[in-house]
């Protein structure tokens, strides 16, 4: 007689949760600091875990960098920083000074922009276990990169590296 197969749970059969790591990050009995990209924004949130469903403390988007006067892209690596430390500082004003990192499904790249994101809690004051190694170095982060490519047609991106330290300044003050 065959043994009975077990299904597994819906949303581990569409590839959106691996509950053995979603588990390990629970136990840690701290928010998770979730960091979700798409090709030109990111999304960085603190969520804590409810027992009727995980409850976001706080949220911050890229495009909401608009109001601190970012005219850049949203998708790339001094956005997505900036993005972290906008959620960084929420998370601080809700009283949230901890957290651990989900990265959900994604790969781990060191130097990545959702490292970059966590560096931006990081530097916001949230404390994040993390390996120094894995973050992007400054000049990437200030958007350096991007402003010394020869390949970029337009002459506003050699002010990137400006703007982004006017929006960082912008963030920080409130």
């Amino acid at each position: 007689m065959k043994k009975p197969r077990t299904i597994p749970y819906r949303r581990r059969r569409e590839d959106k949760t691996n509950y053995k790591k979603r588990i390990k990050l629970l136990f840690a009995n701290k928010p998770r600091l979730v960091i979700r990209r798409s090709l030109k924004n990111m999304t960085v949130q603190m969520i804590e875990y409810k027992p009727k469903g995980d409850h976001v403390v706080v949220s911050a988007h890229t495009r909401e960098l608009k109001k601190y006067g970012w005219q850049f892209s949203t998708g790339n690596l001094p956005s997505a920083y900036l993005a972290g430390l906008l959620a960084g500082k929420k998370a601080l004003a809700k009283n949230c000074k901890q957290g651990v990192v989900d990265l959900g499904l994604q790969t781990a790249q060191k130097g990545t922009r959702v490292y970059a994101a966590v560096k931006g809690v990081i530097d916001a004051g949230v404390d994040i276990a993390h390996d120094k190694e894995v973050l992007p170095n400054e000049e990437r982060i200030k958007g350096e990169h991007i402003a010394k490519n020869d390949y970029v047609k337009d002459e506003k991106h050699k002010e990137l590296p400006k703007a982004f330290e006017q929006c960082k300044e912008k963030i920080i003050k409130g």
